[in-house]
């Protein structure tokens, strides 16, 4: 799909939350990947953080950057298995106003040309809570190639033909 150039860049200001019961800033794979391409695509890494996998500590992280105005938009890795300890998507669900039901389903289908079935696995989701954009991806270093690389380097650069997530993030708040 088309890049504008007749349109300026605007930046997004991205939080990075990593749900994790055994990630350190050290070893933190995953969230580096989508460190290094927030910046290389030209947005801003407002604030990163790694959480363990407690509902309750994701759900207070999450409204925290939702409150931020410097916060434009979340992405999370980890915690979107169907393990008793993946609770990232119900998180998601506390905080939520609007479900983006078509961000999961084209991350399996993406996801589906590389590792086959074992993408029914994941719950990848995401949603629009107080005018603030949340992506939870799953924390494998693939899932997130995939779904940055594949949707998110487009849908959070406004530029991108023939819509985007940025255009429309001035009446999200809408009434």
């Amino acid at each position: 799909m088309p890049i504008d150039e007749s349109r300026p860049f605007l930046p997004v200001q991205i939080a990075l939350l990593t749900v994790s019961d055994s990630r350190t800033a050290a070893d933190d794979r995953s969230g580096d990947i989508l460190a290094d391409r927030i910046a290389a695509a030209g947005h801003v890494l407002a604030d990163r953080h790694i959480e363990r996998d407690e509902r309750s500590a994701i759900v207070a992280r999450l409204h925290a950057w939702i409150d931020d105005p410097q916060v434009d938009c979340i992405i999370t890795t980890g915690g979107t298995g169907v393990t008793g300890r993946d609770v990232t998507p119900e998180a998601l669900a506390q905080v939520q106003d609007k479900e983006i039901p078509g961000f999961g389903e084209l991350f399996r289908w993406l996801s589906y040309q590389g590792i086959g079935t074992s993408t029914i696995q994941s719950r990848a989701t995401a949603c629009v809570a107080r005018g603030t954009y949340i992506f939870a991806l799953p924390g494998s270093t693939g899932a997130v190639k995939d779904a940055w690389d594949g949707i998110l380097v487009s849908q959070l650069d406004n530029r991108f033909r023939p819509c985007n997530f940025v255009e429309l993030m001035p009446r999200l708040t809408e009434r």
